[in-house]
């Protein structure tokens, strides 16, 4: 005999609908400058966005600064995290952010994302 499927879709209905720390994107602004294929920046800046994850989510509730080891391309970056957040929900929302960026600002410069409980900047030159 089947079995119900009501507690199955009721489980699934709650999860769906917990909140997510990257929930509710609130900006996202690109540099309107490109580097091409091939470019150093490209590496550095994959080292960044790397690292703006697996360092930041480690500081919940601090700003975290990064820049590449490369000197022929420099690439900064700052992520940071709702002190809220706990160090798993901090790196998934970064992962999140940095997604993002990724997708919007393509071979960009200079990208910046905020979402609802973690953010995400990077640029060619330094901003701090």
């Amino acid at each position: 005999m089947p079995k119900p499927l009501f507690p199955v879709a009721l489980l699934l209905l709650l999860i769906s609908s917990a909140p997510s720390p990257a929930a509710g994107a609130s900006s996202v602004l690109c540099n309107t400058s490109y580097y091409t294929a091939g470019d150093p920046f490209a590496i550095s800046l994959a080292y960044v966005l790397s690292d703006l994850v697996v360092s930041g989510s480690a500081r919940p509730g601090q700003d975290y600064y990064s820049i590449s080891p490369y000197p022929n391309a420099f690439a900064y970056g700052r992520s940071s995290c709702s002190g809220n957040l706990n160090t798993v929900n901090c790196s998934y929302c970064l992962r999140s952010a940095v997604g993002v960026v990724e997708k919007k600002c393509p071979m960009a410069i200079g990208g910046r994302v905020e979402l609802g409980k973690c953010g995400v900047r990077y640029e060619q030159s330094p901003f701090v």
